[in-house]
């Protein structure tokens, strides 16, 4: 009986292996087919974040702002392609990451159109108004102008079960944000203040990249979400429309026929195991380790 179940276990996994391995063959192209195409599309989906893991398939969850980074500077270096599309559909992400693909683009030499499908909020927004067009449809959600931190605290808990918090620290801020006990007033406000600081970076990218005054920005960046087409009257995005209006804006700018590329990754069986291992275990490991003293912090 013992033998029996280790052959089956065996046979499992071994056909997990062979779905992942012709996952591997059937998934996506590195950048398509580059050949002949002027326009590099550039998809912007899931959360940002530096790095992203891979699904049993092959596809990358949430957007990598190193993946994404080195598309913008491969399509910058090749002379066919004569602008850049953003297919944005984001809830937005972390802050450095954010502001790494933001940085990018407008340093950018080709010119750049964000689409915004059915997300563009926060700092997928923040990304969006980096480039120099902004599309979005009338029922679009962009907008989410704001920062948020947040962790869970069970210190009444640990409490009710009479489980106590020995704390040892060097540097008396050094746990600040454990769940195992309450902040104080004074970690709040340091908390609130670096919250503040990173709205202030957001605010200030906004400005500048859309051309509206810091007054303008601050009265919409309150957290709000808006619709493409309160978005349009509000000066956060240029045109309502869809990927064909960017293409016929694209085509007008550049005097020529568009002919799309899309940017996409095939991940390699070292990746797809990777992130299987990182869906599966490292999550516990993030639990207990990371977001256990780090509170989150998104745009």
């Amino acid at each position: 009986m013992k033998k029996k179940i280790i052959t089956i276990v065996t046979v499992i996994f071994g056909l997990w292996i062979l779905s992942n391995i012709f996952a591997l063959f059937i998934g996506f192209d590195t950048h398509g087919n580059a050949s002949g195409g002027n326009v590099a599309v550039i998809p912007i989906k899931g959360v940002i974040s530096l790095e992203t893991s891979q699904s049993l398939l092959g596809e990358a969850q949430g957007a990598s702002s190193e993946v994404i980074v080195k598309d913008i500077e491969k399509a910058q270096k090749d002379p066919n392609i004569k602008a850049i599309l953003f297919d944005i559909n984001s809830p937005g992400g972390y802050p450095v990451a954010t502001d790494e693909i933001g940085q990018k683009i407008k340093s950018s030499n080709k010119l750049t159109v964000a689409v915004i499908r059915e997300m563009g909020t926060s700092g997928a927004y923040w990304i969006a108004s980096a480039c120099d067009h902004i599309i979005a449809n009338r029922m679009s959600v962009t907008g989410s102008i704001g920062v948020y931190g947040s962790y869970l605290e069970f210190s009444d808990f640990l409490e009710r079960f009479n489980v106590t918090y020995q704390r040892f620290v060097a540097g008396k801020f050094k746990d600040i944000g454990t769940p195992y006990k309450e902040p104080s007033d004074k970690e709040r406000d340091i908390y609130q203040e670096l919250i503040n600081k990173l709205h202030d970076f957001f605010i200030k990218e906004v400005s500048e990249n859309r051309g509206l005054s810091l007054e303008e920005t601050r009265k919409v960046a309150n957290g709000l979400i808006y619709l493409g087409v309160e978005a349009k009257d509000l000066g956060l995005i240029d045109s309502m429309g869809n990927k064909k209006t960017a293409v016929r804006f694209i085509e007008e700018k550049i005097n020529r026929s568009v002919r799309l590329v899309e940017y996409k990754h095939k991940a390699s069986l070292t990746d797809i195991l990777g992130g299987i291992y990182s869906n599966n275990l490292f999550p516990m490991g993030k639990f207990i380790y990371s977001k256990e003293y780090e509170p989150l912090l998104k745009t």
